[in-house]
């Protein structure tokens, strides 16, 4: 689809790979596809006033949301270059919404609480420092819970679906393809796995034929999926992607499908 008619219908709900720790901010040749791509891709979505980020590497017993003022960033990563702990993004935080998404939550029975401690962690900072890299978008914080239940993130992002009305742009951030074993591995084997589950992702987020009934019934019988498990010992990187479906409940928009630290990836817009 072309990039205007995606930019006019007003997509305000995007899920996204932010690669390797930091890898797509320090010339990394094996994500270059996925630079380009974020760089670009506020081209098709909403000028957000503020933005939400559902990020793999924040876990809670219960959904939190960060009011951080003003957060700080988290280096959750180790093992990279001195550049790597050196990285800047000083994109506000907003209370504003932070107490919107507690209210919303606590309104549709899902407890939740407030974090005004918590730093932006890598799965906010890498990808939006390309994305809008003058940092002068508040930027907040969801949780995934740590029971890894897909269904229950699904209602997480039901219970939001008003944000898409609020001119707030609802990023998840994860990978739709998230094995570290098998990372960087030529195998072809392991391509083959990779690319069966991925083809059966799109499949299931993007054909218009599925009822939404059955869509949400195969998102949270994901693991059921031809190799799903080898794609995702453990699944938080996938989940940002259940809310945000609960959040659109709408076919997606693939608008990424390329190799990213040599696995295929994609994204999704709503």
């Amino acid at each position: 689809m072309p990039k205007q008619s995606l930019a006019q219908s007003g997509n305000s709900v995007v899920f996204i790979p932010h690669g390797a720790g930091p890898l797509p901010l320090l010339g990394d040749k094996s994500h270059q596809n996925l630079h380009d791509f974020l760089q670009t891709l506020p081209d098709i979505l909403i000028k957000p006033s503020a933005i939400l980020v559902i990020s793999a590497h924040w876990e809670a017993d219960r959904v939190t949301v960060s009011s951080t003022m003003p957060p700080k960033l988290l280096y959750d990563y180790y093992g990279f270059p001195d550049a790597a702990y050196q990285i800047s993004y000083s994109a506000p935080g907003e209370a504003v919404l932070a107490e919107r998404v507690l209210d919303l939550l606590k309104a549709n029975g899902i407890p939740s609480s407030l974090d005004n401690q918590r730093g932006f962690d890598h799965g906010l900072f890498v990808p939006l420092k390309i994305m809008y890299p003058d940092a002068k978008i508040p930027c907040i914080q969801l949780s995934l819970l740590n029971n890894m239940d897909a269904a229950a993130h699904i209602r997480i992002g039901k219970a939001l679906t008003a944000l898409k009305n609020e001119n707030v742009l609802i990023i998840g951030s994860g990978f739709s393809f998230h094995n570290m074993q098998a990372f960087f591995s030529d195998n072809a084997e392991n391509e083959t796995k990779n690319q069966v589950f991925t083809n059966w992702l799109i499949e299931t987020c993007t054909l218009e034929s599925v009822s939404e009934q059955e869509r949400e019934s195969r998102l949270t019988r994901w693991n059921e999926a031809s190799f799903a498990r080898f794609c995702h010992p453990r699944e938080e990187h996938l989940l940002p992607l259940h809310v945000c479906y609960g959040i659109a409940q709408i076919a997606a928009k693939l608008v990424f499908h390329q190799q990213v630290a040599g696995k295929s990836a994609c994204a999704f817009v709503w």
